[in-house]
């Protein structure tokens, strides 16, 4: 278990752009947010970079956030990771919209873009398959979904990092037979101080070109 000192995410605000918060609050507003507390929405957030960086040793190169929908983690990592490739990942045309509008309206590195599209089309495009070094996933979908459709995005070593209740089993969501389906293997768990928890997975050599399924396949016949 990686515990991730509340520090860290005190050092990591200091990077997001005042504005943040009013873009969050407007996406709230919209239907595109959950009711969590804009400045919790924003801290959970900023906990996907903690442990990115804990692992890593510093910012990743490229990053890739699974359904970032109305903006978290997905425009805080943008905010982050200046020097980064980020790239932000939706199947709706409204709330990419919506990410691109909104990206303008903040500081980020001219490497954040906005893609619209489903991952399981999305993860054979040869510009974006196996081409991170992170990939991030907030309420994607559940594990079997998460892993098929996340390694499709990951180079060999680079790392998933799922959102995941504090103190959920990982072997119990995420066994490492079926992730290696997936060309993943488990790399612990990691949490901020008991307020928000994170599966961490590493990819493990190339994904089979199969991967991931047509649309809609992951959630009805799930990997394991």
């Amino acid at each position: 278990m990686r515990l991730i000192p509340a520090s860290a995410i005190d050092a990591l605000r200091e990077r997001i752009d005042p504005g943040l918060s009013g873009v969050l609050q407007r996406s709230a507003e919209i239907g595109f947010l959950g009711g969590m507390p804009i400045p919790e929405q924003i801290d959970h957030a900023l906990g996907f970079a903690a442990v990115a960086e804990d692992i890593l040793g510093g910012m990743p190169t490229s990053m890739i956030d699974l359904g970032t929908g109305g903006g978290v983690p997905g425009m805080v990592l943008a905010c982050c990771w200046p020097e980064s490739r980020v790239v932000l990942m939706d199947g709706s045309e409204r709330r990419t919209e919506f990410l691109i509008e909104s990206l303008r309206q903040i500081a980020v590195g001219r490497g954040a873009e906005v893609v619209l599209g489903r991952a399981e089309e999305l993860g054979h495009r040869p510009d974006l398959r196996e081409g991170f070094q992170v990939v991030t996933s907030r309420s994607f979908g559940a594990p079997p979904v998460t892993a098929e459709c996340g390694s499709a995005f990951l180079e060999d070593g680079g790392i998933l990092v799922v959102s995941e209740p504090p103190g959920s089993a990982d072997e119990e969501r995420w066994p490492s037979v079926g992730v290696a389906r997936c060309s993943l293997v488990p790399d612990g768990r990691a949490e901020v101080e008991g307020r928000f928890g994170y599966q961490v997975l590493r990819k493990a050599g190339s994904l089979d070109a199969r991967f991931p399924r047509r649309v809609g396949i992951p959630a009805k016949r799930p990997l394991f």
